[in-house]
Protein backbone atom coordinates (compact mmCIF):
# COMPACT_ATOMS: atom_id res chain seq x y z
CA UNK A 1 0.00 0.00 0.00
CA UNK A 2 1.76 3.12 -1.20
CA UNK A 3 0.74 6.54 -0.01
CA UNK A 4 2.27 8.24 -3.04
CA UNK A 5 1.60 11.96 -3.31
CA UNK A 6 1.30 13.57 -6.74
CA UNK A 7 4.59 15.09 -7.88
CA UNK A 8 4.94 18.86 -7.70
CA UNK A 9 6.86 20.00 -10.80
CA UNK A 10 8.74 23.32 -10.66
CA UNK A 11 8.20 25.60 -13.67
CA UNK A 12 11.26 27.73 -14.37
CA UNK A 13 11.93 31.07 -16.01
CA UNK A 14 14.62 31.53 -18.63
CA UNK A 15 16.87 32.89 -15.85
CA UNK A 16 16.52 29.57 -14.00
CA UNK A 17 14.22 30.68 -11.18
CA UNK A 18 11.31 28.45 -10.16
CA UNK A 19 8.37 30.88 -10.31
CA UNK A 20 5.48 28.41 -10.58
CA UNK A 21 4.61 24.82 -9.73
CA UNK A 22 2.53 22.28 -11.61
CA UNK A 23 0.35 19.79 -9.79
CA UNK A 24 -1.43 18.56 -12.89
CA UNK A 25 -3.61 20.15 -14.13
CA UNK A 26 -3.20 23.09 -11.73
CA UNK A 27 -0.50 25.78 -11.77
CA UNK A 28 0.46 27.55 -8.55
CA UNK A 29 2.68 30.54 -7.78
CA UNK A 30 5.54 30.53 -5.25
CA UNK A 31 3.07 31.36 -2.46
CA UNK A 32 0.99 28.28 -3.27
CA UNK A 33 -1.94 30.21 -4.78
CA UNK A 34 -3.72 28.92 -7.90
CA UNK A 35 -2.74 30.90 -11.01
CA UNK A 36 -3.80 28.69 -13.92
CA UNK A 37 -4.17 25.24 -15.41
CA UNK A 38 -2.63 23.07 -18.11
CA UNK A 39 -4.47 20.95 -20.68
CA UNK A 40 -3.43 17.51 -21.91
CA UNK A 41 -1.98 19.27 -25.01
CA UNK A 42 0.30 21.32 -22.70
CA UNK A 43 -1.63 24.53 -23.33
CA UNK A 44 -1.56 26.91 -20.37
CA UNK A 45 -4.64 28.90 -19.34
CA UNK A 46 -5.20 31.48 -16.60
CA UNK A 47 -7.63 30.97 -13.71
CA UNK A 48 -10.20 32.82 -15.84
CA UNK A 49 -9.77 30.36 -18.73
CA UNK A 50 -7.79 32.71 -20.98
CA UNK A 51 -5.05 31.20 -23.16
CA UNK A 52 -1.58 32.15 -21.92
CA UNK A 53 0.92 29.95 -23.76
CA UNK A 54 2.48 26.51 -23.92
CA UNK A 55 4.32 24.43 -21.34
CA UNK A 56 7.66 23.37 -22.83
CA UNK A 57 9.89 20.44 -21.90
CA UNK A 58 12.33 22.82 -20.13
CA UNK A 59 9.77 23.25 -18.25
CA UNK A 60 8.86 26.88 -19.02
CA UNK A 61 5.68 28.66 -20.06
CA UNK A 62 6.23 30.20 -23.47
CA UNK A 63 3.77 32.56 -25.12
CA UNK A 64 3.63 34.63 -28.29
CA UNK A 65 4.82 38.21 -28.12
CA UNK A 66 1.70 39.31 -30.01
CA UNK A 67 -1.66 37.79 -29.25
CA UNK A 68 -3.11 38.05 -32.76
CA UNK A 69 -4.16 34.38 -32.66
CA UNK A 70 -6.38 34.20 -29.62
CA UNK A 71 -7.70 30.80 -28.64
CA UNK A 72 -11.20 30.45 -27.25
CA UNK A 73 -11.65 30.77 -23.51
CA UNK A 74 -11.93 27.46 -21.62
CA UNK A 75 -13.99 26.75 -18.55
CA UNK A 76 -11.49 26.41 -15.69
CA UNK A 77 -11.55 23.32 -13.49
CA UNK A 78 -12.86 23.69 -9.92
CA UNK A 79 -10.53 25.79 -7.79
CA UNK A 80 -8.02 23.70 -5.86
CA UNK A 81 -6.87 24.26 -2.31
CA UNK A 82 -3.75 26.31 -1.66
CA UNK A 83 -0.56 24.23 -1.61
CA UNK A 84 2.72 24.48 0.27
CA UNK A 85 5.48 24.47 -2.37
CA UNK A 86 8.70 22.61 -1.66
CA UNK A 87 11.44 24.49 0.14
CA UNK A 88 14.16 22.84 -1.92
CA UNK A 89 13.95 22.87 -5.68
CA UNK A 90 16.17 20.99 -8.12
CA UNK A 91 18.51 22.94 -10.37
CA UNK A 92 16.94 24.04 -13.66
CA UNK A 93 17.83 22.26 -16.89
CA UNK A 94 19.65 24.03 -19.71
CA UNK A 95 17.15 26.31 -21.43
CA UNK A 96 16.73 26.47 -25.18
CA UNK A 97 16.85 29.88 -26.86
CA UNK A 98 13.60 31.66 -27.65
CA UNK A 99 12.81 33.21 -31.01
CA UNK A 100 11.95 36.91 -31.17
CA UNK A 101 8.24 36.13 -31.50
CA UNK A 102 8.22 34.17 -28.20
CA UNK A 103 8.33 35.35 -24.60
CA UNK A 104 8.86 33.66 -21.27
CA UNK A 105 5.46 34.32 -19.69
CA UNK A 106 6.60 34.04 -16.07
CA UNK A 107 9.48 36.43 -16.72
CA UNK A 108 8.14 38.88 -19.31
CA UNK A 109 4.36 38.85 -18.74
CA UNK A 110 3.60 37.46 -15.26
CA UNK A 111 0.34 39.44 -15.20
CA UNK A 112 -1.11 36.85 -17.61
CA UNK A 113 -1.04 34.30 -14.75
CA UNK A 114 -2.68 35.90 -11.74
CA UNK A 115 -4.70 34.62 -8.80
CA UNK A 116 -8.50 34.49 -8.81
CA UNK A 117 -8.79 37.71 -6.79
CA UNK A 118 -6.46 39.72 -9.06
CA UNK A 119 -6.15 40.61 -12.72
CA UNK A 120 -7.72 43.23 -14.94
CA UNK A 121 -10.53 40.94 -16.21
CA UNK A 122 -11.88 39.87 -12.80
CA UNK A 123 -15.51 40.49 -12.05
CA UNK A 124 -16.35 43.66 -10.15
CA UNK A 125 -18.06 43.45 -6.79
CA UNK A 126 -21.49 45.09 -6.69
Amino acid sequence: MSNKQPRLIPIFTTKGDAEAFLLYPYLFNRSGDWIGFVTAKREVYSVLGEYVGTLTNDPRIIGKRTTSTIKPRLKPPPAPEKICPATTIPLPPMMTDLSYSEIDVLLDAPERLHTVDAGENRQDMD
